[in-house]
């Protein structure tokens, strides 16, 4: 069961401007759907059918996120984020699939995508995704000391810079805050439940296993 909020309070960009999110599915009627649940938060959506038209759509509109379907006409979702993300490399990423394999799964997540879903699913779920997403990669708020050190590991929860022994590491938006949670319980067993509420915000219900995905 996803766990929603229906006094949540509205998200926006830092300068106060509409969330904009880029949708991405060859079916009309899935995207129409899509949509309209985005507009309802007050989200800008801009949508594409097609791979090409995708990049084409984000480099024009720079998306907040994408929601983005594995199999499209023209070549797949996995090829789409690496072009976008060739010129929008933080951009966060949905992936949308039909196929339930854990290989699929491991291959969206080990590409550089943030979360999935899998079809068929509610709006609500995508919706509540998306915002725990956002709120991930947003900026985060400040504090009197930003860093967090466990051994050779620093992490600076102001500029979501990661180093071991002075080295940067690259991070997702998600796997950033998957760190970032086990950095302040150092030398604590944490449940898969712990870690989904913390860091995913929802319960995944019989998709628990994207904790073992990510780790």
């Amino acid at each position: 069961m996803i766990r929603t909020d229906a006094n949540a309070a509205p998200l926006t960009r830092p300068d106060g401007s509409p969330i904009r999110i880029l949708a991405v599915d060859d079916e009309s009627s899935l995207t129409e759907l899509l949509s309209m649940a985005m507009r309802y938060e007050g989200w800008q959506v801009s949508t594409a059918a097609s791979g090409g038209q995708a990049v084409k759509v984000a480099r024009e509109t720079r998306p907040d996120a994408i929601v983005l379907d594995m199999m499209l006409p023209d070549f797949d979702g996995l090829e789409v984020m690496r072009r976008i993300r060739s010129e929008d490399p933080d951009v966060p990423v949905i992936f949308l699939t039909a196929k339930d394999s854990v290989e699929d799964r491991i291959g969206g997540l080990t590409a550089g995508g943030d979360d999935y879903v899998t079809k068929p699913f509610s709006l609500e779920e995508v919706i509540a995704r998306l915002r725990a997403l956002l709120r991930r990669s947003g900026a985060a708020l400040a504090r009197s000391d930003s860093t967090l050190v466990v051994g050779d590991l620093t992490l600076d929860e102001d500029s979501h810079e990661v180093r071991r022994a002075d080295v940067e590491i690259q991070l997702t938006a998600t796997e950033f805050e998957l760190l970032r949670y086990l950095m302040r319980n150092p030398r604590r067993v944490l449940s898969k439940a712990q870690i989904l509420d913390r860091v995913w915000n929802y319960d995944f219900g019989g998709q628990a296993n994207v904790v073992e995905l990510y780790i």
